[in-house]
């Protein structure tokens, strides 16, 4: 190290992106999310056996496919915080869009495929009404237990994007904390289904005609496709690489330029590997007169200023590359080693 280079300092940082949420709050919102819909799909069971209503028994084949879908998302939670190891250095962050997105296929078939088929069912041989006040009681008290689920995935959500300084749907469309997004779609999902159910009982007993049951059911059926086409998006889009934010993205660089030494940032990869974790790669031109010492420290200070900026970066790895003067300069390809820009 050079006599002119004394020991970095930490950069001040700036405005700094809080983590997205801790798993413990995460298993939390899964966890309440899990109970109120176990106990919502037996008695929505009952409730449309005893009524007859095929708008009930979809409901209730939704409301266990939420149920299973919970249960992989608290696996998720679980594998996905294992450490890194020697078989495993970026650590086991994707497992959790893997469980997730099994999930959403969850959602799809046990709910979505069964409700469409009971749905079409109903349209095309009947059905006979029976009592509805049972299917009433069940799914008032399961609005009020779905709406205490939703409402614990809101907050949670809220509370992160206020953190994240954006807005509530645009960190809804981003989060890479897919498994309070499911949460939020899911429970969301399910009131929409309650009030689907309810207005379609109340149709077909009013008009004496149980077409308007199917039509809930299929209505229901439909719904479900739709979220489990969302979540599954998410996840696969996380599972194949997805990047930071374009502002961070854009702050990162701001970053990398405004260390001492760096001329010009050639090629900066982000690649988000879990809701508190990221990488960041780049090529950086150094200028020519630095030494190694110089560009070692330098190396050392952009990687501070970057993790002190945004907490969920864990790696950063800066690759010091010649610029296109320089490689003009000795002969080389400027575009590196295709020959073509």
């Amino acid at each position: 190290m050079s006599s002119s280079d004394p020991v970095p300092q930490p950069a001040p940082p700036g405005p700094a992106p809080a983590p997205e949420g801790g798993g413990g709050e995460s298993t939390f919102t899964v966890l309440v999310a899990a109970g109120a819909n176990l106990g919502i799909a037996a008695a929505k069971l009952v409730a449309g056996l005893v009524s007859g209503s095929s708008a009930m028994l979809s409901e209730a084949a939704h409301s266990l496919a939420d149920t299973v879908t919970e249960l992989l998302l608290l696996l998720a939670l679980r594998r996905s915080a294992k450490p890194a190891d020697e078989d495993h250095p970026l650590g086991h962050g994707h497992e959790r869009y893997i469980w997730a997105l099994l999930a959403s296929v969850a959602t799809f078939v046990g709910g979505a495929v069964f409700s469409v088929y009971d749905g079409v069912h109903t349209l095309t041989h009947g059905e006979t009404l029976g009592n509805p006040l049972l299917s009433y009681i069940v799914l008032a008290i399961a609005f009020l237990l779905e709406g205490y689920s939703l409402r614990t995935g809101l907050r949670q959500m809220a509370g992160e994007a206020r953190a994240a300084r954006t807005t509530f749907f645009s960190h809804l469309r981003w989060t890479s904390d897919t498994t309070v997004k499911a949460v939020v779609f899911e429970d969301s999902a399910a009131l929409a289904g309650l009030v689907l159910a309810a207005a379609g009982i109340v149709l077909a007993h009013a008009t004496g005609d149980g077409t308007w049951d199917g039509v809930a059911s299929l209505l229901i059926g439909l719904l479900l496709v739709w979220v489990a086409w969302v979540l599954g998006r998410s996840n696969a889009e996380l599972l194949t690489g997805r990047p930071l934010p374009p502002a961070e993205r854009a702050a990162i660089r701001s970053e990398l330029l405004a260390t001492d030494h760096v001329d010009a940032v050639l090629d900066l990869v982000t690649l988000v590997q879990g809701p508190d974790e990221a990488l960041v790669a780049a090529k950086i031109d150094f200028r020519d007169a630095s030494t190694a010492a110089q560009i070692e420290w330098a190396c050392e200070r952009a990687e501070r200023r970057i993790r002190d900026r945004f907490p969920r970066v864990t790696r950063v790895y800066l690759d010091p590359t010649p610029g296109m003067g320089q490689r003009r300069r000795e002969g080389l390809s400027p575009w590196g080693d295709g020959g073509q820009p």
